[in-house]
């Protein structure tokens, strides 16, 4: 079958759920039409101009980005701005650009989990776990043959990010009850109990579309709150090593896993380690979260010079691999496991991993 681009973000949502993402972040479709087939997909880091021009010269449908396109909402779209002119080139080409950011950072198997393999860290948690995410089951009842009608009103509607209602759901039949106010008789029915799980985003969507069944066909339908909390989801990993390395000699392990041409790295070379945390990307933000941790390094990138003496003064260390380094090795392993997934559905659906990024900076 050839997918249209709203079944790849199906996909995509499954491997990295857009619940997981951070509040300030903005995962998602950033340009494109979810009704537009696919058969070819570009997976990179950045969606450049490059990148993008680059993919419509070899005709792919939709881009896999890492980093999103738009962080904030747009005022006016002046295409000859680098935003603009990337978001004409994307229009003009009918090639649609998808975000999976902070979402692919928290999730299971996700960018901190590739790192922290790479690296060699076992028994692994976050170094910042997910809030706990509240979430709501609808418990929908509705005479037998109507249940079509309603499962293809949630999940197929449209929205700017894919289908209204995300994620799965079970009908099962039932025997039901009815009394007639007329006769007083009670009499059996044959009923489907549907359940659907949703988050409070969805919830005016839901009860929106289900009042329209209401009148016709009398559905009758429950709404329970529930918390359901995931140990393994968060921002960065903490994790061990199988044996302690001194700082020094961790760093060139490190150098030489990734295949780094160079690093920096802060504290005594020869202290020991044992417990690391990580953080791809820009892992600054989390230093109070590193030092809280128990671990006696730090790897991530972008880390400032007063982070490096913060830890310098508690005896720790830092290693700071780069921003591009930590998080670009997403790239190849999503492409594999995107392979994998159209392969096992029969989706006709040729995945490249984007050949043309380099890291901005050069060190002389």
């Amino acid at each position: 079958m050839n997918p249209r681009v709203t079944d790849i973000i199906e996909v995509l949502d499954s491997l990295a759920p857009r619940s997981l993402a951070e509040d300030w972040d903005n995962v998602g479709l950033q340009v494109g039409d979810l009704r537009r087939t696919v058969k070819n997909i570009w997976i990179a880091l950045d969606p450049t101009y490059a990148v993008v021009k680059a993919a419509c010269r070899q005709k792919v449908d939709l881009i896999v980005t890492h980093h999103p396109l738009l962080f904030k909402p747009l005022k006016n779209i002046n295409l000859g701005s680098p935003a603009g002119s990337i978001i004409d080139l994307a229009v003009r080409h009918q090639v649609a650009i998808f975000a999976a950011h902070t979402n692919l950072d928290s999730a299971p198997g996700g960018i901190n989990d590739i790192l922290a393999d790479r690296i060699g860290l076992c028994d692994l948690k976050p170094l910042t776990a997910s809030r706990e995410r509240q979430r709501f089951k609808a418990v929908i009842y509705a005479p037998r043959g109507v249940e079509q009608q309603i499962t293809r009103a949630l999940f197929l509607s449209q929205s700017e990010n894919g289908p209204r209602i995300a994620g799965c759901f079970s009908a099962i039949p039932v025997n039901g009850m009815a009394a007639n106010s007329d006769t007083g008789k009670i009499s059996p029915t044959d009923q489907s109990r549907i359940e659907i799980e949703v988050g409070p985003d969805e919830l005016e969507t839901l009860t929106a579309d289900l009042a329209v069944f209401q009148p016709d066909h009398q559905i009758r339908y429950d709404i329970y709150p529930l918390i359901v909390p995931d140990q393994k989801t968060g921002i960065g990993r903490v994790g061990s090593l199988e044996s302690a390395l001194d700082l020094k000699s961790l760093a060139r392990m490190i150098k030489k896993k990734l295949k780094l041409k160079h690093l920096k790295y802060t504290g005594n070379p020869a202290l020991s380690v044992k417990k690391i945390a990580i953080c791809s990307g820009s892992g600054a933000s989390l230093l109070s979260s590193f030092f809280a941790s128990g671990a006696q390094v730090f790897v991530s990138g972008d880390l400032r010079y007063h982070d490096a003496r913060d830890v310098e003064a508690a005896n720790l260390g830092l290693i700071d691999i780069g921003h591009f380094a930590s998080e670009h090795l997403i790239v190849k392993e999503l492409t594999a496991r995107l392979r994998s997934v159209f392969a096992k559905f029969r989706m006709n659906v040729t995945v490249k991993a984007c050949d043309i990024e380099k890291d901005p900076f050069t060190v002389l």
